[in-house]
């Protein structure tokens, strides 16, 4: 690009951020580990040499500052090194090590061509928050390419290699300075103390030098610590086996690691084998999303798959996980398992089912869908009925897989998917039929990649190719790699389905040993067929019958809610979301009860507001102040926002809380109007608004309970309103105070 005569090179930023890494040593001996690196290190090739630029030490010995510079051979083609003018890359090290507090931290940045690239390292080193015996490491780089002699996807490339290099290799080195000084008889370092300097960290440029002296220090303090250490063995070993233990079965977030970060082991034993940038990868979307989402914060497994099926593009891997956590959100699906009962048809006729798992500790699905009949059910059920169903199918298979992950010892992330074709004509090509099918699939793919390990379809017969025709340009390109295809019955030879099913647990049905529950099938009774109006009917109450309401919301037609409260100082709770449009949010309180709901279902500017989603209750010849008042300020909330809140009661009566068209305010003759102004309010007046909204009362006894709770943590935020981005989990968010009553903030 050129501007004004000049060129101007894009800019490339690279971030990454390594996992936590344990060493089950004490800190102490880690540093004496780590300082066999200096000046040089033969297990890492490309460190050439090391000198120390400047060294200060605090009076009492406890923090010691290193700057050292340090020549590295990088790994470039000879070519870029030849235009680039140089044989090494020069960094500047800047060590802090507080012995008092036993943390290491460490800066680097590139002093080579830092006019053109910026390379920007910071590592630490600290105790463990769990276990004082074992220390922890954490690594983050940043890469900001400005120009290179126009190769700079081939330095971001050699960066990133080398960024991988470092990462791999780094743990191994330590952990080989750390055997060698176990070789060397040093198994103990003392911590630092006032009335003793620790020598464990000789001077940089006397390190060989100093070897002989630390031994000399730390040989006597093994032997003198024996009868202790035999004493002390097996409480040791226990509080080792213990902190073992909560490493292999961590929490959603690991036990001992900033909230932000991942174990390294945790990320390989349940996760799986990962790249550094593809660690960098999840640490990073996780803590965005920590950062930015007010709502229940998504497993890592859950982030992972989104990562996968965009190959670790954080952008886009970013976009639809927000969208599908809105969509979760909004239609419960969380929830799913607990409140789907799949209705008896679809227990009698619907031919899938689990069963067992695959070689691979997969839970393995069988659907016998030439069995089925796909236009019975969707005419007996709706295609909301079936949808639902194929969604608490998906989400049994994430519960299974992590239950076999625990079970076999290894990351399974996904499931293996059978499908017997036998009996598959053209009365399964029915369109309402497959029109539902590719729904379903839409809805699938969006919301469950990376879910499926492996589909293989069995006996495909020669109607197949048509409905694959019809389907497969819905389904993800990753996706079709997974599929298997075999006709007839070319799935028992070699290479069929024992190379991916045990065969004591293939199905009878094809031939196998092992009873299948899978119903059967058959045609669907059409006694049972329901007609348009009843299915349309249906499929509303479905996604309406969760613990949220949905309200429209009209210019001059608000939506009211009227709660009664018998006890004082019990509290109302609120969780709504925007989904369309601006509100303004109110609370009122009145001693009397407000009157029915109007019948008029025309608002005050004759627009139409339907009468299941749209109540209005304050009468207009109520007179704010006497019949009515207000006790929380008003809440404006735009679209897309998530706001959680409360308000503890003062007197009992009746509690109305109202959501409002939010209207621009009038401009004055003396001030323009914006442009910006009058087409948000152009947009805005020719829609109506939209909410979604689940509300509770807490009695006094669980108040009292929960406050104490609260107030054992010192503070009362979570009776507060907070709103966030929910549709887009921007990244700005605000919290806000203003549902507090007085009564709240005198406690």
């Amino acid at each position: 690009m050129t501007v004004v005569g000049v060129t101007v090179t894009p800019i490339m930023v690279q971030k990454y951020q390594s996992p936590v890494r344990v060493y089950k040593h004490p800190f102490e001996l880690v540093m004496a580990a780590y300082e066999r690196r200096f000046p040089k290190c033969h297990l890492i090739p490309m460190f050439v040499n090391s000198d120390v630029v400047n060294e200060e030490t605090s009076e009492d010995g406890s923090t010691q500052r290193i700057e050292r510079r340090c020549a590295l051979d990088v790994d470039a083609p000879r070519l870029l090194k030849r235009i680039a003018g140089v044989d090494y890359v020069y960094f500047i090290q800047k060590n802090t090590l507080n012995r008092k507090e036993r943390t290491l931290h460490i800066e680097s940045h590139n002093e080579t061509f830092s006019n053109r690239v910026v390379v920007h390292e910071t590592c630490c080193y600290s105790v463990h928050p769990e276990n004082e015996d074992w220390t922890c490491f954490e690594q983050t780089a940043s890469l900001d390419i400005k120009s290179f002699f126009g190769f700079e996807s081939t330095v971001e490339k050699i960066a990133m290699k080398q960024y991988a290099s470092s990462i791999n290799k780094g743990k191994e080195i330590i952990e080989f300075y750390l055997k060698e000084l176990e070789n060397e008889g040093v198994t103990h370092v003392p911590r630092w103390t006032c009335s003793y300097i620790c020598p464990a960290l000789p001077a940089p440029n006397s390190v060989s030098a100093s070897q002989p002296e630390l031994q000399h220090t730390s040989t006597p303090t093994v032997s003198a610590s024996q009868t202790t250490d035999t004493k002390d063995g097996a409480a040791q070993d226990a509080k080792q086996d213990s902190g073992a233990a909560q490493a292999d079965n961590p929490p959603e977030n690991v036990a001992g690691t900033p909230e932000d970060k991942l174990d390294a082991d945790y990320i390989k034993r349940y996760l799986g084998d990962l790249t550094p940038l593809q660690e960098s990868c999840l640490i990073r979307l996780r803590k965005w999303l920590q950062e930015t989402h007010k709502g229940k914060i998504p497993k890592d497994e859950h982030i992972l798959r989104f990562l996968r099926a965009r190959d670790f593009n954080m952008d886009k891997a970013r976009e639809i996980l927000c969208q599908s956590l809105t969509w979760r959100k909004q239609h419960q699906v969380d929830y799913l398992l607990e409140t789907w009962n799949p209705p008896q048809v679809l227990q009698d006729y619907y031919t899938g089912g689990w069963h067992h798992h695959d070689r691979d500790g997969r839970p393995l699905y069988i659907l016998r869908l030439g069995h089925m009949d796909t236009k019975g059910l969707v005419r007996a059920l709706g295609e909301e009925s079936l949808l639902r169903h194929v969604l608490s199918i998906n989400e049994e298979g994430l519960r299974r897989c992590e239950e076999n992950t625990k079970v076999f010892g290894r990351p399974i992330s996904c499931w293996t998917c059978l499908v017997d074709l036998e009996g598959l004509n053209m009365r399964h090509l029915w369109r309402p039929g497959v029109k539902a099918l590719l729904r379903i699939i839409e809805v699938v793919e969006a919301n469950y990649p990376e879910t499926l390990g492996r589909l293989l379809i069995l006996r495909a017969p020669r109607v197949f190719p048509v409905l694959w025709t019809l389907v497969s340009p819905f389904i993800d390109e990753n996706t079709r790699k997974k599929f298997l295809i075999y006709a007839g019955n070319d799935y028992q030879g070699p290479g069929g389905l024992v190379d991916y099913i045990d065969k004591e647990i293939i199905p009878d049905f094809l031939g196998g040993e092992c009873m299948c529950e899978v119903p059967e099938g058959g045609l669907v009774p059409k006694s049972m067929y329901r007609t348009p109006e009843e299915l349309e009917n249906e499929d509303v109450r479905l996604w309406t019958e969760t613990i949220y309401q949905s309200a429209s919301i009209f210019k001059g037609a608000p939506h009211e809610l009227v709660i009664e409260i018998i006890d004082a100082a019990s509290v109302i709770t609120w969780d709504f979301d925007v989904c369309k449009g601006d509100i303004v949010f109110n609370l009122y309180h009145s001693k009397r009860a407000p009157q029915p709901p109007r019948k008029d279902p025309l608002g005050a500017h004759g627009i139409t507001s339907p009468g299941v989603n749209n109540v209005q209750l304050i009468d207009k010849s109520w007179t704010l102040g006497q019949d009515y008042s207000m006790v929380a300020s008003p809440l404006t909330c735009k679209e897309g926002e998530s706001v959680q809140g409360s308000h503890v009661t003062r007197w009992p009566g009746f509690y109305i809380l109202q959501w409002k068209f939010h209207s621009m305010p009038a401009c004055s003759a003396t001030n323009l109007p914006r442009v910006d102004d009058v087409l948000a309010t152009l947009q805005v007046s020719s829609h109506k608004c939209k909410v979604m909204y689940y509300t509770e009362v807490l009695g006094s006894e669980d108040f009292r309970t929960a406050c104490c709770d609260v107030q054992s943590l010192g503070s009362m935020t979570s009776l507060e309103s907070s709103h966030s981005g929910f549709s887009q989990l921007s990244a700005v968010t605000t919290s806000s105070n203003h549902s507090q009553s007085s009564s709240m903030i005198s406690r």
